[in-house]
């Protein structure tokens, strides 16, 4: 039994704590909150405090916990520790502003995580956190045996090798509950009349097939399926990569759940469907999706079917504004007291959706609505804590459906799937819910770009390597060894000086005088001169892995600008802002109507028309509902943006580009792995070129093998299918 550890060791640690933050290696709020489990638990074995420190540093990291196996296996993953091994200053002074005063730390390397903790075993640490003021333990007994009931409210949970927050362990719990709740077949379309009618829709609206050659059937249309699978319950995920048709799949989906729905009776009345996506720019785009989609859905051959077209909701919200957001509170106006006035939920992008948010969501729904996820497994995960898509889809490419799945898509589609692999783990109720699109539109056919993103997808080295050496059309690949290859370009000009990308940078902004509309044009003119400038501008995007460094976009943006200006292609600068400028809102702005993610330009007004002085800077932005299809605002106005010439990977996620430039650090980067290249290379819908300093080749491949693994137990501890075997989760 251990025996509890004198203060003078809860100081200690504390000291090393402060060393870790002075360091960059640990926050500030990580050091204060063991500090306060300290100060509250004085008998508290040191390693629990220093495991709850860590939980906490996970969070901050993208974590929902920490893993104790792995934290032993490899401590240095439990904290930011810079790459090569080199102390790291945080770029910010005065983080011990929020400490306590305490006596300074000496001036000495502080221990490695590894070192603190030398010689612990699972056993030991388990022992330390049997605690029952602070740890509450709900690890089972044994496989497929219950939990132990939540005992109280201590800080920490504890659930086999993972240490949870408490609020992290109910978020997970949470949003468990919810969709297990939703797993069982909805009665309406189990019934004959349901299957029919469902039937019916899906024949409408997924048309056969014309015949394959040598006269072997048509190939299985995976919109359909998916759409058969997502009606029969009412939770459902679509997944698949980028123009796999998850937009036009859930629209089709709609329809049919507005046809069965109706199909009940003659007092039937339509669902209440809301749509929602993470961010405002994910908002904006799938509104501009589906804005025309909705009108081409094939109906014909449907009863009522103007009154179907019609019940397809077209406004898209962000799922903060649909929750009821309240300034300076994580609550909202919408939970499980005050739920949302709707039958069916839409949420796009959810790849970028939190646990802290899917958690919230799941519990504003009423019990009998439905909830349709979206979204692209592969791509990255939510800034915050949480990878609620990729934990919920992780086995959809086995397509592990069991005997009833299977029979139920041949009755409702007419199109059976395949039994999975007799190797792959037995179906669970979970998996009968996942749709996995695989054929992508975006991409044509064996198309270089969709080559190179399956390549990665899959971390197949041999055939990325292919791709790099023998680029097909479509692909680039830049060695920037010099200057000249990023020259060329930024600029959108050959060797010769001819035009070869008129979307460039340096191309758009030669227009910006040769075709701004003379003094006294009408304001219509100047709206079109604008409108084409934004258009030009969100054609062609360079991308960067990182923020920082000499790869990261703020060194990339100070060096693209000093290339324009040299070139002449800029103005001089007035307190930040100059003709030319391309800025990214970086924060929700309600006053404005901006939302984060939104890209602006800054041009002049209209000059005088009476003396032909030009006029003053404003930043135009994209705004269908505004006379000309744009609007004019004073810089001053703008409080959070940034300079875009050049923007992180993390920021484009969700927006796709004709033209993008991908540049990979020379080094190797914590941050740098399979989904953040795989998500960089697909916001190209037309061309791609891959920038690689010297070493960047390495360090592409060496991405390849990292992949993003979040702590989390939402992957796990789901039910088998009724008629598989338990799998022991």
């Amino acid at each position: 039994m251990l025996l509890a550890p004198p203060p003078a060791a809860h100081a200690a640690l504390l000291a090393e704590l402060d060393r870790w933050v002075a360091e960059g290696w640990l926050r500030a709020l990580d050091r204060q909150f063991a500090a306060f489990l300290a100060a509250r638990q004085p008998d508290a074995h040191p390693h629990a405090i220093l495991a709850a420190a860590l939980a906490s540093h996970q969070l901050g990291r993208g974590h929902a916990c920490l893993d104790l196996d792995a934290t032993l296996a490899d401590a240095g993953t439990a904290l930011a520790l810079p790459p090569d091994g080199r102390p790291r200053r945080p770029p910010a002074a005065g983080f011990r502003a929020s400490l306590p005063a305490e006596p300074a730390a000496p001036a000495r390397p502080p221990a490695r995580p590894a070192q603190l903790l030398a010689g612990l075993s699972r056993a030991a640490w388990d022992a330390a956190l049997a605690h029952p003021a602070l740890v509450s333990d709900l690890t089972p007994a044994g496989p497929g045996q219950p939990a132990p009931a939540d005992p109280g409210d201590t800080p920490l949970v504890r659930v086999g090798p993972r240490l949870y927050l408490r609020r992290c362990w109910r978020q997970e719990q949470t949003l468990r509950a919810a969709l297990a709740a939703r797993l069982d077949p909805v009665a309406e379309a189990e019934s004959p009349a349901g299957r029919a009618a469902l039937a019916h829709a899906l024949g409408v609206l997924f048309p056969p097939l014309a015949a394959a050659p040598e006269g072997r059937p048509p190939p299985l249309d995976g919109q359909k399926r998916a759409c058969a699978l997502a009606a029969r319950r009412r939770f459902a995920l679509i997944t698949g990569g980028p123009g796999t048709g998850k937009t036009t799949t859930v629209l089709r989906l709609l329809v049919a759940l507005q046809h069965l729905a109706l199909s009940a009776g003659p007092q039937a009345r339509p669902l209440r469907i809301r749509l929602a996506a993470p961010t405002g720019k994910a908002a904006a785009r799938l509104g501009e999706s589906i804005a025309g989609a909705v009108a081409r859905l094939p109906l014909d051959g449907l009863p009522e079917a103007e009154r179907l077209r019609a019940a397809v909701p077209t406004e898209v919200l962000t799922v903060h504004r649909l929750l009821g957001a309240r300034p300076d509170t994580r609550a909202f106006r919408h939970d499980a007291r005050q739920p949302l006035p709707l039958d069916a939920l839409v949420v796009d992008e959810a790849s970028m959706l939190d646990l802290e948010t899917a958690a919230a969501l799941v519990e504003a729904l009423p019990p009998g609505a439905r909830l349709i996820l979206l979204g692209d497994k592969d791509q990255l995960a939510s800034v915050e804590a949480g990878a609620v898509l990729g934990d919920l889809a992780l086995r959809a490419d086995e397509e592990a459906y069991d005997a009833d799945t299977r029979a139920w898509l041949q009755a409702v589609a007419g199109e059976p799937a395949a039994p999975p692999p007799s190797d792959t783990a037995p179906p669970r109720r979970l998996d009968q819910a996942v749709a996995l699109l695989r054929t992508s539109h975006r991409f044509q056919a064996g198309g270089t770009i969709g080559r190179l993103a399956e390549a990665v997808r899959r971390g197949d080295r041999a055939a990325l390597q292919a791709q790099l050496d023998a680029p097909g059309p479509g692909l680039s690949v830049l060695e920037l060894d010099r200057e000249a290859p990023l020259r060329r370009l930024l600029l959108g000009r050959d060797e010769a000086g001819h035009l070869v990308d008129p979307q460039a940078p340096g191309a758009w902004l030669a227009r910006l005088p040769a075709e701004e509309p003379p003094p006294g044009a009408p304001p219509e003119a100047r709206a079109a001169w604008a409108r084409e400038l934004l258009e030009a501008l969100a054609s062609f995007q360079l991308l960067a892995a990182l923020r920082s460094g000499p790869q990261g976009i703020e060194t990339l943006n100070e060096r693209i600008e000093a290339l324009l200006r040299a070139e002449g292609l800029l103005g001089p600068a007035a307190g930040g802002w100059y003709l030319g400028r391309p800025v990214m809102v970086t924060r929700n702005d309600p006053e404005l109507g901006l939302m984060n993610g939104d890209l602006g330009l800054t041009l002049r007004s209209a000059p005088d028309p009476a003396t032909g002085r030009p006029g003053s800077l404003r930043v135009v932005v994209p705004a269908p509902e505004a006379p000309g299809g744009v609007r004019w605002l004073h810089p001053g106005r703008l409080r959070a943006v940034e300079t875009v010439f050049a923007m992180t990977v993390h920021k484009a996620q969700g927006s796709e580009f004709r033209h993008a430039a991908l540049l990979l650090p020379a080094r190797p980067s914590p941050v740098l792995g399979r989904e953040l290249v795989y998500t960089g290379l697909t916001r190209a819908r037309e061309r791609l070129t891959l920038l690689l300093p010297p070493g960047g080749r390495a360090t592409l491949l060496d991405a390849l093998g990292r992949r993003v693994q979040r702590a989390s137990g939402l992957a796990e501890g789901w039910d088998p299918a009724p008629d598989g075997q338990a799998s022991g989760a």
